[in-house]
């Protein structure tokens, strides 16, 4: 499992590191080792719930996530269909957790990486809906995923739990199973998502420009 995000105290709690924080919130949950400096990352093993379990969490800058992860499936021959990536989600409705396999990244710079690096964009995700910027935000959207969350503690960390029980369902009973079971499951998920829809279509969130350079944290759409 991959847990997206940026490096450095600064972006510690940014909606662009939620990815990092469900990974690092698992790995201690299901009692991983200690994270080390392996893969241009931080990273952990031992026994997940189906098996042998790897946790990632890149130190590159989000846009260059692809260096670390690509390097770690070689090593560890695990397949595209093995890796899990967890990351944050605009274009999902601040918490709203999805998952989803292969498909577009969708101006995600962090996703489009990975899938440089592991060839492929055939991979299980988990999504963490952070949301749009509302309509008075100064900025684009990648300056959005950047700023911390201005929700409720509460809902953040409810969002983030969401996070990281998707995550441990899909590791015991597969991506799949998980998703059938988890989309099914969120109350009031859909009206949230007609809500978003209806403020997008109102010119409710701007177009997203994320940055090219890898040094640019600025890796989301």
């Amino acid at each position: 499992m991959v847990g997206l995000g940026n490096p450095e105290p600064r972006y510690a709690g940014t909606r662009h590191n939620a990815g990092q924080a469900v990974v690092e919130a698992v790995a201690e949950r299901l009692g991983l080792g200690r994270f080390t400096s392996r893969y241009a990352g931080r990273f952990a093993d031992g026994r997940g719930p189906a098996g042998p379990l790897a946790a990632l969490v890149p130190t590159t800058y989000m846009n260059a996530s692809g260096d670390s992860v690509g390097p770690a499936a070689g090593t560890l021959r695990a397949a595209p269909g093995q890796v899990l990536v967890v990351h944050d989600e605009i274009d999902l409705p601040f918490g709203v957790v999805r998952g989803k396999v292969g498909g577009g990244v969708a101006g995600h710079n962090g996703l489009r990486s990975v899938a440089a690096g592991l060839g492929t964009r055939e991979f299980p995700r988990v999504r963490l809906g952070v949301g749009r910027p509302p309509a008075d935000f100064r900025g684009d959207g990648a300056d959005w995923v950047l700023t911390r969350f201005a929700e409720p503690r509460e809902e953040v960390e409810a969002m983030l739990e969401r996070g990281v029980a998707m995550v441990e369902a899909a590791l015991a009973e597969g991506i799949d199973a998980a998703i059938a079971r988890f989309h099914a499951a969120e109350p009031g998920s859909r009206a949230r998502e007609r809500q978003a829809r209806r403020g997008s279509a109102a010119g409710g969130g701007p177009d997203v420009a994320p940055g090219d350079a890898p040094e640019d944290p600025r890796g989301a759409g």
